[in-house]
């Protein structure tokens, strides 16, 4: 890297780490860092979505003020004919902050029935090997509190034992790599604000509104028991002491 290279980036991390003087960043950030529970160089994965931008710039600031190396991975899975351009400007949008990502592509015939579940799988595949690559065992995902009541309910409608309804942890291992989710106890909504805040952007994926898949009917129908009185911070006491 070029004297002039290393002098912007270095004034880029200056700028990030200052993001934390904002009240509300600061909180999410302390909150992620007591989570993270990581010293060691990680990946992280990145689709666009405002959960997992958060978790970028979240994830570098970590990385900055702990000196470590992590990567970040777009994976444009190519079921939809706009992912390639999508990747591409999420990855010029990160590199605007000195968050250096690379694109991996998934190539091939593409399913035409469990769509999501296989994508998830070869999402993990990509990442895992690109992980290996790079000697890089722990791997940060963006889920959040949302998706965890999500998955409660959906496996409640799937008839899961007590054991079962809890089906995210923060920290879970798959073929020797670690899948940490330390975002689970953060709101959407908080989200949502580091991403407006930090890169003014994020992706809408269309399928967050198709109904024909069970996540999005979920979703909806804890929007409508939130309106009937129903109190996502208990039901998320009630999912942590599960």
């Amino acid at each position: 890297m070029s004297l002039k290279n290393l002098s912007a980036t270095t004034k880029i991390h200056k700028s990030l780490i200052k993001k934390l003087q904002d009240n509300r960043i600061n909180k999410i950030y302390k909150k992620f860092e007591k989570s993270i529970g990581i010293a060691e160089n990680f990946a992280v994965a990145v689709s666009g979505g405002p959960d997992s931008l958060a978790l970028a710039f979240l994830a570098k600031v970590f990385s900055i003020k702990n000196n470590l190396s992590p990567k970040f991975f777009i994976v444009d899975h190519k079921l939809r004919s706009e992912s390639t351009m999508e990747a591409k400007k999420i990855k010029k949008i990160l590199n605007q902050l000195a968050i250096n990502s690379e694109i991996l592509t998934w190539r091939g015939k593409k399913p035409s029935k469990n769509i999501q579940s296989t994508a998830r799988n070869k999402r993990y595949q990509l990442i895992f090997s690109e992980c290996n690559r790079y000697y890089i065992k722990s791997i940060l995902l963006g889920h959040h509190q949302d998706d965890l009541l999500e998955n409660f309910f959906i496996r409640i409608l799937r008839g899961s034992g007590l054991k079962g309804l809890v089906s995210l942890d923060k920290k879970t291992k798959i073929n020797n790599k670690y899948l940490l989710r330390p975002l689970l106890d953060q709101k959407k909504e908080d989200l949502i604000f580091i991403s407006k805040k930090i890169f003014n952007f994020y992706v809408q994926d269309p399928s967050n509104n198709n109904e024909k898949y069970l996540r999005i009917r979920v979703r909806k129908l804890i929007d409508n028991l939130q309106k009937d009185g129903l109190d996502k911070e208990k039901l998320y006491k009630t999912i942590s002491n599960l």
